[in-house]
């Protein structure tokens, strides 16, 4: 399952960033084209055409990077009585319902739907990858409250 969940991250990711590449081409292409030049003084379009167009350069690059990583990433499989770690599929009750983690190293938030459940991905960033980090299945969290059904 994990191979298919990775192929299925992968592919998200591929659409994610060439849709946002082509807005970023649009946004650059409207920063820099003759008719957003500033009217009076008071005419800022030119200017957050360009703060737009820089912004999601930089999400462009946060994305490609992304990319590449998960391009080369391999996520180990865990037994039943293993410690969370890195690359480790999380199944848990929190706050009474369940919920999926997969600890990976970048992309910290995106959800994934794959096979009726959605899993969001965690970083170690995040406080939640942090606390999970060493749990085994059974053990419990105060806050917050989740408990570690399965790790996979």
């Amino acid at each position: 399952m994990k191979s298919q969940l990775l192929e299925h991250i992968r592919a998200e990711l591929r659409t994610r960033l060439e849709r946002l590449s082509k807005a970023a081409c649009e946004a650059h292409a409207a920063a820099t084209d003759p008719g957003s030049k500033a009217e009076g003084k008071y005419d800022t379009r030119s200017l957050e055409a360009s703060y737009l167009a820089a912004g999601q350069a930089r999400q462009v690059d946060e994305l490609a990077d992304s990319v590449r990583i998960f391009e080369t990433l391999s996520l180990p499989d865990f037994g039943m009585d293993a410690e969370i770690d890195a690359g480790a599929l999380v199944e848990a009750n929190l706050n009474g319902e369940t919920a999926c983690f997969l600890l990976v190293p970048s992309t910290g938030g995106m959800v994934i739907s794959h096979q009726g459940r959605e899993i969001t991905l965690l970083t170690p960033e995040s406080a939640l990858y942090r606390k999970l980090s060493g749990m085994r299945a059974g053990e419990s969290l105060e806050l917050p409250a989740l408990t570690v059904t399965e790790v996979s």
